[in-house]
């Protein structure tokens, strides 16, 4: 939680724990709001990462697995992997102006902030953490768009395009016709009660379920060193070029892709119970070991949880897949947005 933004949202009714806005006072009508009303989103569940200087681009380049140098004008997902090629974390970058943005999950930023830093070497990077600098807001519904356009004057007009928008921020087009919105905390301060005029505030959960939704898991601790990319469905959201050039893990993540079909994969499900990621999964054709995890859940405007599920596809596609034990509550799958090969 940037500590100058928290006097404005807890004015708009923000109820805030561990650093995150949970809700804004109405947390059933937040969710309800979800499936056809206009939002507006406080994101302190993440944080961002800068890198600038001369090899910038050529030092993340090297350790990500996404490819930055193909981008003009968009944004990207990707992971940060160990050599085993399992992901550390997942992230959204951009470039601002000069430098690399990066959003993950503020869990994990901390460790990811020291663990690149010691690749640096002598690399002309800076790399900074911009969470107390720079406030992140997601806004989704029928009229946001015109909201944003209303208030920054521009928005970008590609999938996954970036905007700048006025003192060095970024507006960027995600999946689910929604936008992310990265601007100074001082920009912020005024911008928030005038959004919060025109749509609902709501709090982390309830934008975690957008991500969910539209097939987006983001690592945090609980799932850290779980997956290899394809088993997010990374590359299917184009978060692993498999044409640039090294990075680590890059050797176990082609040899995953060119063996042929993934033997787990990313799915969605609904639960009629609470779930927490890094909670177990149990498929009843896998009698007494589990064979998946719960890589995102967020509670359902619908009722109950929505989880992204990482899961045996053969449990997935033609069993029954319970949560934390066999007897557990059953999973009821959904479809994804995007096709599973």
């Amino acid at each position: 939680m940037n500590p100058a933004l928290e006097p404005t949202l807890t004015q708009l009714g923000a109820t805030i724990a561990d650093g995150v806005v949970r809700d804004f006072g109405h947390p059933a009508e937040e969710l309800a709001t979800l499936t056809e009303g206009n939002i507006v989103a406080d994101l302190s569940q993440f944080g961002v990462l800068e890198f600038a200087g001369a090899d910038a681009t050529e030092f993340l380049q090297n350790q990500l697995s996404c490819d930055l140098k193909s981008l003009a004008g968009s944004s990207t997902y990707g992971s940060y992997c160990t050599p085993k090629g399992r992901m550390l974390a997942s992230f959204i970058a951009w470039r601002n102006g000069e430098a690399w943005r990066m959003m993950l999950r503020h869990d994990v930023l901390p460790a990811i902030h020291k663990r690149l830093r010691m690749f640096v070497l002598r690399s002309k990077v800076t790399a900074v953490d911009l969470s107390e600098q720079v406030a992140l807001l997601g806004a989704a519904g029928p009229h946001a768009a015109e909201v944003l356009r209303g208030t920054f004057g521009v928005l970008p007009t590609a999938p996954q395009g970036v905007a700048t928008v006025a003192e060095g921020g970024s507006v960027l087009s995600v999946p689910g016709d929604r936008w992310l919105v990265a601007i100074p905390v001082e920009a912020a301060t005024p911008t928030w009660p005038l959004l919060a005029k025109s749509m609902r505030p709501v709090g982390a959960s309830a934008w975690d379920w957008t991500d969910i939704r539209n097939g987006i898991a983001f690592v945090g601790t609980r799932t850290q060193e779980q997956f290899v990319p394809q088993m997010a469905n990374m590359e299917l959201i184009g978060g692993v070029s498999f044409k640039k050039g090294c990075y680590p893990g890059q050797e176990i993540v082609a040899r995953t892709q060119h063996l042929g079909k993934v033997k787990r994969r990313l799915y969605l499900a609904n639960v009629a119970a609470e779930a927490l990621p890094g909670e177990e999964l149990f498929g009843e054709d896998v009698e007494g070991q589990s064979n998946g995890m719960v890589a995102s859940a967020a509670p359902s405007p619908l009722g109950g949880t929505d989880v992204l599920a990482v899961v045996q596809r053969a449990s997935a596609e033609a069993s029954r897949v319970h949560l934390r034990s066999l007897d557990g509550p059953l999973l009821a799958f959904r479809p994804l947005p995007y096709a599973i090969p």
